[in-house]
């Protein structure tokens, strides 16, 4: 059953509501009604929080409460991007506000646009039901708004500052190697820690720079009812950047189900992914590579090091829950799917020689 897109708030997740109101309607002065929330609960990492003035309403995004991963959950860089990339790219939401003041709600926050549409996790939503080759024409959607973000100009889009592409590739991977290293279990796959080296020794040469998103995949974008062949808007730009643009294809990829994986092979978190008809990601690299003309040759490295990365961020939530800093129950088991990652990113490193 398609879980549902907002919610009450989970035990400990509350904000202080009062301060949070009095700030917004200093920044915002046009709002008015009284404030409800509620919140988003389908995300794993960063909290978002459905704010309703009146008939405005506007989504807040602040990061998780308890330990930060080094250089994580930056709502300051999601607000640089989103408070400009919209502009030019109309996939990305408005942001109004940014706040680094912890008196408000103890943690940086940003506050932007809500936008209404379809979330496609586990099912192909109602309103696209019946509709003809519904899962690869999503999947083509999304492959072309990636590729329009990629095509853009930084400097045309105001975000020519947002990063440094050069060594960004080399970057990536000992930046999630000192993650890694922070929340390593005692009983972790060996692999997780040959990855990173294995990774360094083969980095590919660069193709282009261009924006990054660094978490793009189906659940982290919205399409308009019944329309399954554009990409309406595109959410979490936390990690945005600017480099090499086939990070984004790999992380894609790393999520992506293929009807020829095995059933211990498959490493997708939302199973029904795997009964829409989806295009394999062969078809994917191929969609990719018509639409930008980029060298996709060396996706599988950009895939083995998603792969990687993912199993890194799955142990952080994990180190979460076991802290008690994290009410989510998804987070109990999120890291049983370690070892597969593990696995499939070393099979994929072993494939490219």
């Amino acid at each position: 059953m398609e879980a549902p897109e907002v919610a009450p708030i989970r035990p400990g997740e509350a904000l202080d509501w009062a301060k949070l109101e009095d700030y917004l309607r200093a920044n915002i002065p046009e709002l008015s009604g009284g404030l409800e929330a509620m919140q988003f609960p389908n995300g794993s990492a960063n909290l978002t929080y459905l704010l309703r003035f009146g008939d405005t309403e506007l989504v807040l995004r602040r990061p998780p409460f308890g330990i930060i991963a080094p250089g994580a959950h930056d709502m300051k860089r999601e607000f640089k991007v989103l408070s400009k990339l919209w502009k030019v790219f109309d996939r990305a939401p408005r942001a109004y506000v940014f706040c680094d003041d912890h008196e408000v709600i103890g943690a940086d926050f940003v506050v932007m646009e809500r936008r209404r549409g379809e979330v496609v996790r586990d099912e192909v939503p109602a309103s696209m039901a019946g509709l003809p080759d519904v899962g690869r024409r999503m999947a083509f959607a999304l492959v072309d708004a990636m590729a329009e973000m990629h095509l853009l100009d930084p400097v045309e889009a105001d975000v020519a500052t947002l990063g440094r592409p050069e060594g960004f590739a080399e970057r990536q991977v000992t930046g999630w190697q000192t993650r890694w290293k922070l929340v390593r279990p005692d009983d972790g796959p060996a692999q997780m820690d040959e990855l990173p080296e294995r990774l360094l020794a083969g980095v590919p040469a660069p193709t282009r720079v261009s924006i990054v998103h660094n978490d793009l995949k189906l659940d982290n974008c919205q399409f308009s009812p019944g329309f399954p062949d554009r990409v309406q808007s595109i959410f979490d730009w936390d990690m945005t950047t600017l480099g090499e643009p086939l990070v984004d294809l790999g992380t894609l990829l790393n999520y992506w189900p293929d009807p020829a994986d095995s059933p211990d092979e498959r490493r997708v978190s939302h199973q029904g992914l795997l009964e829409m008809g989806l295009p394999s990601r062969g078809e994917i690299i191929d969609h990719y590579t018509e639409r930008t003309g980029i060298d996709t040759s060396s996706a599988g490295w950009y895939e083995a090091f998603a792969q990687w990365k993912t199993g890194v961020v799955i142990q952080q939530l994990h180190q979460r829950w076991v802290r008690g800093e994290s009410t989510d129950p998804r987070m109990e088991i999120i890291a049983d799917r370690l070892p597969v990652l593990a696995a499939s990113a070393s099979a994929l490193l072993d494939r490219l020689g």
